[in-house]
């Protein structure tokens, strides 16, 4: 039970911004706050929960992996910890187009965890509070500090809310039900009625995590070795690509049978998920081993990864067997699986329920639209995933301290990064499960490629103040090298020489009959700028990421274009601005539910307007006359 009000006391510390949860997106919230100049508090249930992974031991993957490669381009923090702490990498869909690759590394866990906490230590501005915040004090609609379990206030001027899944969460597996956050952590369980006072609607989401194996009773000789890069790339742009050329640990693929199926089925009664015992709607795209079974009986095996948590500890992931079924289905389960015949559990599997909000309660800079001061970034905000939750923590916190500098807040739109398509998503359309980045959502993912994230973006975290000068400068050089080269590159003709005829033979690519371009013979399917290397007798010597952008620029030049083209299109509507206090019910020819979902959603832009559910074209139209 909280301390009653009598025992209310102040803290004589001074802070601008309190961020309450340190987990991901806690973390670039109070970073980027700090590193601002603000003074920032951070609040935790643990401080030895800080950053912590409580599901999958990876950073990046599709999509993800984009996210994570734009926080770094804008100041964050997660690429370079990765890149200081993983233990396997590998470029994922390399045998696809360069708008779909994405990074994905294994990280050892304790060991990220510890160097972001070592990092928030060391942190100026920045103090750490490990104690539970139980209310959001407010004067006339605007934030004015937090109060916390032990009666302490801390006045401060903004908030950010960045609790995961802490928030009355509970774990679940069969008939067991604890009242904790993630790996039996202390779960949260006042704030949630502050915020509804403050009219916050909340939804109640689910998640879940597979069991962790020993490794010694794991055979391997039954599953197939999943190996890392050869040649590793770093998540940030500051990294050394040198630095990580690591002696990586191996993961495991093995395969669900008929008899696991069969497991599942016969218990799937017992499961909280089918007996409705679980209340929270939980994710489409990462589903419990028994939604697989039961929304895919057509299937008869499923992939599972065995990943290491890292190189400190014998406890195995189980990737892609997340699961709620009791402790003795989950052995039966886990032991038909080849290789895991003898598995030892050393955590079970659980589902977790917990708080969140419903995001369209947001503005695009995520502040709340009815509580000024008060920012919210992560889980909490009905998303799901590490990288989802770091990209949204950083542009609350960027968000956060320009409210306080008298500046306004910057928003990512959906042409110039995925952090943009994430954020415009989780606002204005209805989220009814946690919602997971995926590549397929951006309609400008040619040049929304992870490559050229720091092209894309690290102009924008320089002008915000998280990317110093030698950064930035760097950033120009490595643009006007990418300029002159694709420029040498479109006016350096190729003859029809013996040695050009033997390099195109080499790639089985057509002989030339007159003489072409570079650029015509890098647009060629088969050829690229690195397999023209040595007819090509002037090319200066150039970085990797140079020589990269040249090759993606020249070979998908016309693609690039037309995307281009089309994002001119969208910015007309982006940028032609809805007033703030404009009244919806006066204009008479928009149709009744484009009026509440324009009402409840107040969207800034024509642009964001024509994405909610429920705004048809011709309510756009009637919007775009009435504005004129």
């Amino acid at each position: 039970m909280k301390y009653s009000a009598n025992s209310v006391w102040e803290n004589k510390d001074k802070y601008d911004i309190a961020v309450v949860g340190a987990g991901h997106a806690g973390c670039e919230a109070a970073l980027a706050a700090a590193r601002l100049g603000f003074r920032t508090v951070m609040f935790t249930v643990s401080v030895d929960s800080i950053a912590l992974m409580p599901c999958n031991p990876n950073i990046g993957g599709s999509s993800k992996g984009h996210l994570v490669r734009e926080v770094d381009a804008l100041g964050g923090e997660m690429g370079k910890v990765i890149d200081r702490t993983f233990i396997q990498s590998k470029m994922l869909n390399q045998s696809k187009g360069p708008a779909v690759h994405s990074l994905r590394a294994q990280a050892d866990k304790a060991e990220y965890s510890k160097a972001m906490r070592q990092v928030l230590e060391d942190q100026k501005n920045l103090d750490i509070r490990q104690i539970e915040v139980t209310d959001i004090l407010t004067e006339n609609g605007k934030v004015t500090g937090v109060q916390t379990y032990s009666g302490a206030v801390y006045p401060c001027r903004a908030v950010i809310l960045c609790t995961g899944t802490y928030l009355k969460a509970r774990c679940i597996y069969g008939e067991v039900s604890t009242d904790t956050g993630p790996n039996g952590l202390q779960s949260a369980n006042y704030l949630t009625e502050s915020l509804k006072s403050l009219g916050i609607k909340m939804y109640r989401f689910k998640t879940g995590t597979p069991a962790r194996i020993d490794k010694k009773s794991i055979d391997f000789g039954k599953m197939e070795e999943q190996k890392g890069d050869e040649r590793v790339v770093p998540f940030s742009f500051t990294t050394d690509p040198e630095n990580v050329q690591i002696e990586q640990a191996s993961c495991w693929l093995t395969y669900t049978n008929e008899t696991t199926h069969d497991i599942i089925r016969t218990n799937l009664e017992r499961s909280p998920l089918f007996s409705g015992a679980i209340e929270g709607t939980g994710p489409r795209y990462c589903p419990s081993i028994e939604d697989k079974v039961v929304k895919f009986p057509d299937k008869n095996r499923h992939q599972v990864f065995i990943e290491p948590e890292g190189l400190s500890t014998n406890e195995m992931y189980v990737g892609g067997m997340s699961s709620s079924l009791p402790e003795d289905v989950q052995y039966a389960m886990y032991r038909s699986v080849p290789g895991l015949e003898n598995a030892k559990i050393v955590r079970n599997a659980y589902a977790i329920e917990y708080d969140c909000i419903d995001a369209r309660q947001l503005k695009s800079t995520l502040e709340f639209k009815n509580v000024e001061g008060l920012f919210s970034g992560g889980q909490f905000n009905g998303s799901s995933g590490y990288e989802e939750a770091a990209a949204q923590g950083l542009i609350a916190g960027i968000n956060a301290a320009r409210k306080l500098q008298g500046k306004e807040g910057i928003v990512i739109d959906r042409s110039q990064g995925y952090i943009g398509v994430l954020i415009d998503d989780l606002v204005t359309k209805e989220s009814r499960e946690p919602y997971r980045m995926m590549t397929s959502r951006a309609e400008y993912r040619l040049l929304l490629r992870q490559d050229n994230a720091d092209i894309r973006l690290t102009k924008i975290g320089h002008e915000v103040g998280l990317i110093g000068e030698e950064r930035y400068q760097k950033l120009l050089e490595k643009e006007k090298l990418i300029r002159e080269e694709i420029r040498r590159v479109e006016h350096t003709n190729i003859g029809t020489s013996e040695k050009v005829q033997e390099v195109l033979e080499k790639y089985e690519s057509t002989p030339l009959n007159s003489g072409t371009t570079l650029a015509e013979l890098i647009r060629r399917p088969e050829l690229s700028y690195e397999k023209l290397d040595e007819i090509d007798e002037k090319r200066p010597d150039l970085p990797f990421d140079v020589r990269e952008q040249v090759d993606i620029n020249i070979k998908y030049d016309g693609y690039i274009k037309r995307q281009m083209r089309q994002v001119e299109q969208f910015k007309k509507l982006e940028n032609k601005k809805i007033p703030e206090n404009i009244n919806y019910d006066e204009i008479q020819s928009l149709r009744l539910e484009a009026k509440q979902k324009l009402n409840e959603i107040r969207p800034s832009s024509i642009g964001q307007a024509s994405r909610i559910s429920g705004v048809s074209p011709a309510d756009v139209s009637v919007l775009l006359v009435y504005l004129k």
